[in-house]
């Protein structure tokens, strides 16, 4: 890890404390920023970098450990074992699965329910 590197992720670490502060203080975003000298801007640009950062690791994560059956955006549920059929409503759609569901279709559905 190279010298930039460390000081980018030192900023980001910085930056979160400050954003996970100013959501602890429960002072608007504007009454924070004026209090504590920080340009709105600076803040809302850091913001935005915490959760792209956030989100690039949860797709990561979730590609590695789901061999990308599951769409981007969502979340990889544990595997329950059940008889049970489970019923999944998005977007006024309603898919029931059981354990018989082939995953590969269910991903594609999800996908197409995604778009709409």
């Amino acid at each position: 890890m190279d010298t930039r590197e460390v000081a980018a992720e030192y900023r980001m670490a910085k930056w979160a404390q400050t954003i996970q502060a100013r959501k602890q203080c429960g002072q608007s975003i504007k009454e924070f920023c004026k209090s504590s000298g920080i340009s709105r801007n600076a803040y809302f640009y850091w913001q935005r970098k915490l959760r792209a950062a956030a989100c690039s690791e949860i797709q990561e994560t979730a590609s590695k450990e789901s061999n990308c059956l599951i769409p981007n955006g969502w979340a990889q549920l544990k595997s329950m074992k059940t008889d049970r059929a489970v019923t999944i409503e998005v977007s006024g759609c309603r898919i029931t699965t059981t354990a018989e569901t082939d995953l590969e279709l269910l991903a594609k559905v999800c996908r197409a329910l995604r778009s709409l």
